[in-house]
């Protein structure tokens, strides 16, 4: 972990063969740099988003991003993880 840096929390089930996945993280390493702040970008899989602490582990983030590519490995941890962010208003993108 990055200290000060900005952390996104990503939605979804990461795949390098995908053409859009990777993308995001250089998106926001783009993003962190143009505004010259450090940011750190963390992959959390749908599946890992089906617990019952899930406010505390998502509190930890910045801001939070919903990745493309469905089916899911879990499609409730999905919702939970968007409905996080829109009960809380917490920043949050979906692609």
């Amino acid at each position: 972990m990055v200290a000060d840096a900005v952390r996104i929390g990503i939605f979804g089930d990461y795949n390098p063969q995908s053409p859009t996945l990777p993308a995001i993280e250089k998106s926001i390493q783009h993003a962190a740099k143009k505004l010259e702040l450090e940011a750190e970008a963390i992959w959390l899989p749908t599946e890992s988003l089906v617990v019952p602490q899930l406010d505390t582990k998502l509190e930890l983030f910045d801001g939070l991003w919903a990745a493309p590519a469905s089916p899911y490995k879990s499609f409730d941890g999905m919702l939970r993880g968007i409905e996080f962010a829109r009960r809380r208003n917490w920043p949050f993108v979906g692609t």
